[in-house]
């Protein structure tokens, strides 16, 4: 899994310590994790490293031995089940001890916080303001549904029996959090990896709400997921319009503030949602189609 991981197109990698990774083989896969880090060849990929959680005996080892000798081109720390902005805090220490030691710069090490249980939740919006290293937080389905005790058996799906999307609250508070201290926010796995059509329907409901991206489980969900987030051209040419017929009107003439387009009106809220739209394509490669 290490090493397919580079291949598999996906805007951010993290290499995992936590669930994924057996009580038993913890501290061995800290010496696999840093040496794909040093010697596989990552692209332009953000590079992070999920260590385990605070209320476990291998976190403060996990950053010494991952952060103290992988090098610069880890990026981020992943921390699960984060309850209290104290947590983050007390990353952040860590880690600044940790790149002092190292050699790195202070600072260079960024966060990345998941909320997986009805504490975090609550805490959330302290939580997303506790460090300037801070820079994601993400949902944790699975780990939720059992901490609100949610009579389910997989996370990140769909409840038919619920009569709307179970997980909207949530989402939304999230979002909420994130967004007003300048976070990405991204929603996490989608446990039934073969079943792609419900796993494009539930990802489009965070898209929707304007989340950032989310988490691929398998390498066919990375496909999928690039190519929900990544505009339309026609959401793209139109988008690069707006902004042209905003420019000259504010510019030239009379300089509207708001100005007619079609038959819609636009104004500085459709500039900066038309500049989301050209600045999520530009990343993922696209160019204005020629008139």
């Amino acid at each position: 899994m290490l090493a397919k991981a580079p291949g598999l197109g996906a805007d951010m990698v993290f290499l995992d310590l936590e669930d994924s990774v057996s009580p038993l083989e913890k501290e061995a896969a800290r010496t696999k994790v840093v040496n794909a880090i040093k010697s596989q060849d990552w692209g332009e990929a953000v590079l992070c490293v999920r260590v385990n959680a605070w209320d476990t005996q291998w976190t403060v080892y996990d950053i010494l031995e991952v952060v103290g000798n992988a090098g610069p081109r880890l990026e981020e720390i992943m921390l699960p089940k984060v309850q209290s902005a104290a947590e983050i805090v007390a990353m952040d220490l860590l880690l600044t001890q940790v790149e002092k030691k190292a050699g790195l710069p202070n600072g260079h090490i960024g966060i990345e916080a998941q909320i997986e249980t009805a504490r975090g939740l609550i805490n959330v919006e302290e939580i997303c303001a506790a460090s300037p290293r801070l820079e994601t937080i993400i949902f944790g389905p699975a780990d939720f549904a059992a901490s609100i005790e949610m009579p389910v058996l997989t996370g990140g799906v769909q409840i038919d029996e619920y009569p709307g999307d179970h997980f909207h609250y949530v989402f939304s508070k999230i979002l909420m959090a994130g967004r007003a201290n300048g976070l990405q926010v991204i929603d996490g796995p989608f446990l039934k990896i073969r079943d792609h059509d419900a796993f494009r329907d539930y990802t489009n409901r965070t898209k929707v709400l304007g989340y950032d991206g989310k988490w691929a489980l398998h390498p066919e969900q990375v496909v999928i997921l690039n190519e929900v987030f990544t505009p339309t051209q026609e959401q793209f040419d139109r988008a690069f319009d707006i902004l042209d017929a905003y420019e000259q009107a504010t510019t030239e003439g009379e300089r509207k503030g708001a100005v007619m387009f079609g038959d819609e009106m636009i104004d500085e809220a459709s500039r900066k949602m038309a500049t989301k739209f050209v600045t999520r394509g530009s990343r993922a490669g696209m160019t204005r189609s020629a008139e």
